[in-house]
C-alpha cells in the first residue's frame, strides 16, 4: 500500500508540474495587459492562433493541491519600490520593483512582448537601476520645466540591451512624478496593416478610428485625475455633430471620443492640441518600436500602392512630435529603436540622423526620402551600454535565483559561465542563459 501510495503522489505531481508549465490562451485575465488581440493593443486584430502562442500562465490556486505548490513553499521577491525619491546613484545595480495597481501605466497600454514574459514567470515585476536610468531621470527632470522640443531622446543599443526596459523605467518614473504620460509599447502595429483605416478628405489622411478610440480609453484610465482638472480653450467643432464648447474638462472630451468611434481620431488630434497649449502638468509621449513609423507600411490605398507613414493620422501624429513640428511646452518625447522585428529596419534616413551604422547600403547614390529626413531632425540620441556591468549582472542573477527560476542550483561558476557565454547581453544573459533549460 505504501508503494501505491507513493506511486499516486508522484503521478499527481507530475500531472501537475504538466499542467502548471503548459501554454494558455492569452483570454485568462492578468494584471498586465499582453498586448496581442484588439482587447489588449490598440489596433491589432484578435485571430485564433495568436491567443494559443507563447505565453504561460499559471493554473488556479485551487487546482494546486500538491504540498510542493503550497504557499509556504512558493516564493515571492521582497523588493524596495519603485519611487521617484529612490532614484539615486545609491541604488544604481540594484532591482526595485514597479508598484502594483490598476492604472499603472504598461498594466493599461500593454508591454513589449519579451518583457510581458518575463514579468509573468517573475513573481513580481522589477528592474535593475543602471548608471543610463539615473541619466535619463536627470533629463526628465529638466524636461518638466522646458519644451518637448529640446527634449526628444530616442535609446539605441545592441538587440536585447535594455533599451524597452529604459524606457518603462522612464514612463514609470515619470508617472508617480505627476506627469501625464502616453505610451505605445508595439508601434509596428500602428503600420503592419492590423487596424481598420478609411481615408478623410477633411485632413487628407487616412484615419484609424479602431487604434485612435482604444489609445482614449486607455489614456482616460491612466491620466484621468490629472485630466479633470484641465479644461479646452477653444471650442471643439464636430462633423453633422454639437460643437464641444471651451471650458470642457479634457476628460468629458476624451469620454466624447470613447463613447462614439468615428469621433476618436479627430477627439484624439484635439486632445493633443490642447495638451500642448497646457502648462500646469508636462507630458511625456513614449513610443517602443519607434523606428517602425518611419518604415514602409503594410497599408495599401485603392490603387493598391504601399501608403506612407506620415499619410497615416497616428504615425503622422507621432512623427511631427519626434521632429519637433509639434511640441508640448512642457514634456519629453522618448523612443527606443527595435530590431527583432525584420520587417520592420531602421530607414537609412533615421540611422543617418542618430549617426548610427545603417542596416542597409548607404552610399551616395541610395535614395532617401525627403519627407523622412525631415521627420529626424533634432533628435537626440542616447546610447544604451550593450552588456550589464558585473555588478548589474550579478543582481539580475541573484533576482532570478531567489525567485527559484533557475533550475540548476545557484553558483558562482554558474554566474560567470552564463555571464561569459552571453557576453553580458541582458537578454541573452537571462533567455540563454539562466532559463535556457525550462526550454527543453
Amino acid at each position: 500500500m505504501a508503494t501505491l501510495s507513493r506511486r499516486v503522489s508522484r503521478s499527481l505531481l507530475r500531472t501537475q508540474l504538466r499542467a502548471y508549465a503548459s501554454p494558455s490562451g492569452f483570454k485568462r485575465k492578468t494584471g498586465i495587459r499582453d498586448g496581442d488581440g484588439a482587447s489588449d493593443v490598440p489596433g491589432e486584430q484578435p485571430t485564433g492562433r495568436r491567443r494559443r502562442d507563447t505565453a504561460f500562465l499559471p493554473m488556479p490556486t485551487s487546482q494546486l493541491t500538491h504540498p510542493l505548490f503550497q504557499p509556504d513553499h512558493l516564493s515571492r521577491l521582497t523588493l524596495q519600490p519603485f519611487h521617484p525619491e529612490t532614484i539615486t546613484p545609491a541604488v544604481v545595480s540594484q532591482a526595485l520593483k514597479f508598484p502594483h495597481n490598476d492604472k499603472d501605466p504598461f498594466r493599461i497600454f500593454g508591454l513589449p512582448r519579451n518583457l510581458l514574459v518575463e514579468f509573468r514567470i517573475l513573481s513580481t515585476p522589477c528592474s535593475v537601476i543602471r548608471d543610463v536610468t539615473i541619466d535619463v531621470v536627470n533629463r526628465l527632470d529638466f524636461a518638466s520645466q522646458a519644451s518637448s522640443a529640446n527634449h526628444r531622446l530616442v535609446f539605441t543599443g545592441a538587440t536585447g540591451c535594455g533599451k524597452s526596459v529604459l524606457l518603462l523605467q522612464a514612463l514609470q518614473y515619470c508617472h508617480t512624478r505627476d506627469w501625464i504620460v502616453f505610451y505605445f509599447p508595439r508601434a509596428i502595429n500602428l503600420v503592419n496593416s492590423t487596424t481598420t483605416y478609411a481615408y478623410d478628405p477633411r485632413t487628407r489622411l487616412y484615419q484609424q478610428a479602431t487604434f485612435a478610440f482604444q489609445t482614449l480609453q486607455r489614456f482616460l484610465t491612466v491620466n484621468s485625475h490629472r485630466l479633470d482638472q484641465l479644461k479646452t480653450t477653444v471650442d471643439i467643432e464636430l462633423e453633422r455633430r454639437a460643437t464641444i464648447p471651451a471650458g470642457t474638462p479634457l476628460a468629458d472630451l476624451v469620454r466624447a471620443g470613447i463613447k462614439e468611434r468615428a469621433l476618436a481620431p479627430t477627439i484624439l488630434m484635439a486632445l493633443m492640441e490642447e495638451l500642448q497649449k497646457q502648462t500646469e502638468f508636462p507630458v511625456l509621449l513614449a513610443i517602443d518600436d519607434f523606428q517602425a513609423i518611419y518604415c514602409k507600411t503594410k497599408y495599401r490605398d485603392p490603387h493598391f500602392s504601399p501608403i506612407k507613414p506620415y499619410h497615416l493620422s497616428i504615425p503622422r501624429l507621432l512623427l511631427e512630435f519626434a521632429s519637433g513640428q509639434r511640441h508640448f511646452a512642457r514634456g519629453a518625447v522618448l523612443g527606443a529603436l527595435s530590431t527583432t522585428n525584420v520587417e520592420f529596419r531602421l530607414p537609412l534616413e533615421l540611422a543617418e540622423a542618430l549617426e548610427i551604422p545603417p542596416v542597409t547600403d548607404g552610399g551616395p547614390y541610395v535614395n532617401r526620402s525627403s519627407a523622412l529626413q525631415t521627420y529626424t531632425q533634432g533628435l537626440e540620441r542616447v546610447v544604451v551600454p550593450d552588456a550589464l556591468t558585473v555588478q548589474e549582472a550579478t543582481e539580475v542573477f541573484d533576482l532570478w535565483s531567489k525567485d527559484n527560476a533557475i533550475p540548476s542550483a545557484p553558483t558562482d561558476e554558474l554566474f560567470l559561465s552564463k555571464y561569459s557565454e552571453s557576453c553580458g547581453n541582458a537578454r541573452d544573459f537571462v533567455w540563454k542563459g539562466l532559463l535556457a533549460s525550462l526550454s527543453a
